[in-house]
Protein backbone atom coordinates (compact mmCIF):
# COMPACT_ATOMS: atom_id res chain seq x y z
CA UNK A 1 0.00 0.00 0.00
CA UNK A 2 1.30 3.16 -0.65
CA UNK A 3 1.08 5.38 2.37
CA UNK A 4 2.72 8.77 0.90
CA UNK A 5 1.34 9.87 -1.71
CA UNK A 6 -1.57 12.50 -1.21
CA UNK A 7 -5.13 12.48 -2.35
CA UNK A 8 -6.65 14.16 -5.21
CA UNK A 9 -9.10 16.07 -3.56
CA UNK A 10 -6.17 18.40 -1.94
CA UNK A 11 -7.20 17.29 1.98
CA UNK A 12 -3.95 16.31 2.46
CA UNK A 13 -5.08 12.79 3.84
CA UNK A 14 -2.59 9.79 2.19
CA UNK A 15 -4.39 6.69 1.58
CA UNK A 16 -2.78 5.06 5.06
CA UNK A 17 -5.10 8.04 6.66
CA UNK A 18 -8.25 7.30 4.72
CA UNK A 19 -7.65 3.50 5.33
CA UNK A 20 -7.26 4.30 9.03
CA UNK A 21 -10.56 6.24 8.83
CA UNK A 22 -12.22 4.14 7.00
CA UNK A 23 -11.41 1.21 10.00
CA UNK A 24 -12.19 3.25 12.50
CA UNK A 25 -15.73 4.63 11.39
CA UNK A 26 -16.31 0.97 11.13
CA UNK A 27 -14.97 0.26 14.62
CA UNK A 28 -17.10 3.06 15.84
CA UNK A 29 -20.38 2.21 14.31
CA UNK A 30 -20.60 5.23 12.07
CA UNK A 31 -22.17 4.90 8.53
CA UNK A 32 -19.85 4.80 5.76
CA UNK A 33 -18.92 8.25 4.27
CA UNK A 34 -16.07 7.79 1.82
CA UNK A 35 -14.99 11.18 0.16
CA UNK A 36 -17.13 12.21 -3.20
CA UNK A 37 -14.19 13.54 -5.15
CA UNK A 38 -11.43 11.32 -5.14
CA UNK A 39 -12.27 7.44 -6.19
CA UNK A 40 -8.34 6.37 -4.91
CA UNK A 41 -9.12 7.68 -1.40
CA UNK A 42 -12.68 6.61 -1.71
CA UNK A 43 -11.33 3.01 -2.41
CA UNK A 44 -9.10 2.96 0.32
CA UNK A 45 -11.59 4.66 2.78
CA UNK A 46 -14.16 1.31 1.70
CA UNK A 47 -11.36 -1.03 2.35
CA UNK A 48 -10.84 0.36 5.87
CA UNK A 49 -14.18 0.12 6.59
CA UNK A 50 -15.15 -3.75 5.59
CA UNK A 51 -11.63 -4.49 7.35
CA UNK A 52 -13.27 -3.03 10.33
CA UNK A 53 -16.47 -4.63 10.01
CA UNK A 54 -14.30 -7.80 10.45
CA UNK A 55 -11.66 -7.35 12.88
CA UNK A 56 -11.73 -5.96 16.43
CA UNK A 57 -11.19 -2.65 17.10
CA UNK A 58 -7.42 -2.48 19.20
CA UNK A 59 -9.03 -0.94 22.63
CA UNK A 60 -12.16 -3.75 22.59
CA UNK A 61 -12.16 -5.36 26.12
CA UNK A 62 -12.43 -9.59 25.26
CA UNK A 63 -15.63 -11.30 27.13
CA UNK A 64 -14.33 -13.38 29.44
CA UNK A 65 -16.42 -16.59 29.86
CA UNK A 66 -17.35 -17.86 33.75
Amino acid sequence: MNTTTPDESGSGMTDEDWFSLGKSDAWAGKPKTPPQQDVEAASMYELGYSEGKIEHPPTQTPLIQQ
